[in-house]
């Protein structure tokens, strides 16, 4: 090859190479100008709680000055000092300011900030912090611990504010943006993608959260996450973590559900929810099979609490809820957020597969009470069986124990030999009310169904606990 055409196939790959990393670059986001739009209306989120110190106990003694020490070492001699005693000897007690930290961001112009509820969870003081490192003293209008959303109210006029979007416009795989206060540092920039849209946590029953990759570490919690527009899609609220630092799994309040507490929360200081009254659980294969389903997907209805919006409109055991409103539910935790985004008082359309067969049900919702409550068994004495091919003795329940845990029927297993039920986990004082989908009323009836169980094939059980149902599967073998 001449030099002259060297020169020209150096040239080329040359110009190539640059064409390459100019398009390639052209295909990454630039983030500059959304922070500096949006920076001003995040602010982060310092309190202060006074607390009862931990001090071994003594006589009175001088406490020395500590306040220019750091603080890891301010409270370890705090710890380490004699607590004051009275004249009496009683314990006087010492009190110390326990600090945490946070991340918000305003959304009106006249001082309303979204956050995280444990952010500012019992805390005596917020001190809300400006990007012009202004400080104001924040007012807690309500906190929704479900959600873990909390809103706060600062005294302001014509303050940054934050656009607002919609995360259900969110696609998997897009670029967000997240802006907080992690360890400390103001203003910290982090990206990534959005990973997964809709995931379950535990614990979080009404939250679909938004997962993604963006570094969110201590500190982040209750900051916005950005879409490329600039628009406030979620507030990133939990991370995964062994180590306790960011693991790669990140997860975000969608804005629709936050917004949608903090405007309850602004009209009323709390947040009412839809409740239907039935403890749900996940559909798998095995109980797909059993219950005449083509594919697992929906929520298994297994317990109707008496007097519940779902026992007053017909809802029974045994029901998988297919869809609310045309919506499908496809795994059992989308209920929840269905049903708890409904206001209490309207009324729904469930459809349910109900022994093999499609119906529409219409539901009216009520309010989600407070707290639950836990029903307890107690020793049984009646009919008893023992001969039920499952490896149990099961005995009929008293009059008794109907009424406390409110039972037209079913049996209370005695005792656990070896076979089906131990292999299973199932325990002496578990409630047995359904078995192969049908309804058992006596251990008779149970021990007549259990004969004729067919082999090799997934059988389905309703099995109450402690007061909590749920629906289990096996097969029994020839």
């Amino acid at each position: 090859m001449s030099q002259k055409k060297m020169t020209l196939f150096i040239s080329a790959c040359t110009a190539f190479m640059l064409l390459f990393i100019s398009t390639a670059q052209a295909q990454l986001p630039d983030f500059t100008v959304l922070v500096e739009e949006s920076a001003p209306a995040v602010v982060n989120i310092s309190t202060r709680q006074t607390v009862q110190a931990q001090t071994a106990a003594g006589g009175f003694h001088a406490i020395p000055d500590l306040e220019g020490l750091p603080p890891i070492f301010r409270e370890f001699f705090e710890r380490s000092l004699p607590m004051p005693r009275d004249p009496q000897g009683r314990n006087k007690g010492r009190q110390r300011e326990a600090q945490s930290l946070g991340s918000g961001f305003i959304i009106s112009e006249d001082g309303y900030v979204l956050t995280n509820n444990h952010v500012i969870a019992d805390a005596d003081e917020i001190i809300v912090r400006l990007t012009d490192r202004s400080e104001l003293q924040a007012k807690l209008i309500g906190t929704d611990p479900r959600t873990d959303v909390a809103l706060l109210k600062v005294e302001g006029k014509n303050l940054p504010t934050v656009k607002l979007g919609k995360s259900k416009d969110l696609k998997v795989g897009e670029w967000v943006l997240a802006i907080g206060s992690p360890f400390g540092f103001d203003h910290s920039v982090t990206a990534g993608i959005v990973s997964a849209k809709g995931r379950n946590l535990p614990n979080d029953n009404y939250v679909p959260f938004i997962q993604t990759d963006v570094a969110i570490n201590p500190g982040n919690s209750g900051g916005p996450l950005f879409n490329l527009n600039g628009e406030v899609v979620g507030i990133n609220s939990q991370i995964f973590t062994r180590s306790g630092g960011f693991m790669g799994l990140s997860f975000a309040i969608p804005m629709e559900v936050a917004m949608d507490v903090a405007e309850q929360l602004k009209s009323s200081g709390k947040v009412d929810r839809g409740w239907l009254g039935v403890v749900i659980q996940e559909v798998n294969k095995d109980l797909a099979e059993s219950f005449g389903l083509e594919k697992p997907a929906g929520a298994l209805v297994a317990q109707v609490l008496e007097n519940g919006p779902a026992d007053k409109s017909g809802l029974q055991v045994g029901d998988v809820i297919l869809s609310m409103n045309d919506h499908p539910v496809v795994m059992s935790a989308d209920l929840p957020h269905l049903i708890g985004s409904v206001k209490p008082g309207q009324t729904v359309t469930l459809v349910v597969m109900r022994e093999g067969t499609r119906k529409t049900l219409k539901v009216k919702v009520g309010a989600l009470p407070n707290e639950g409550e836990e029903m307890s068994l107690a020793d049984s004495q009646g009919n008893v069986s023992t001969n039920n091919r499952l490896g149990m003795t099961v005995a009929d329940l008293t009059a008794e124990q109907k009424k406390a845990i409110d039972l037209q029927g079913g049996v209370v297993i005695q005792e656990v030999q070896e076979g089906a039920a131990a292999m299973i986990g199932l325990r002496p004082g578990d409630v047995i009310t359904h078995l192969n989908n049908q309804v058992i009323d006596s251990a008779k009836t149970f021990t007549k169904i259990a004969q004729e169980l067919p082999a090799n094939r997934s059988l389905s059980m309703r099995v109450l606990r402690q007061g909590r149902a749920s629906f289990i599967t096996f097969k029994l073998a020839n």
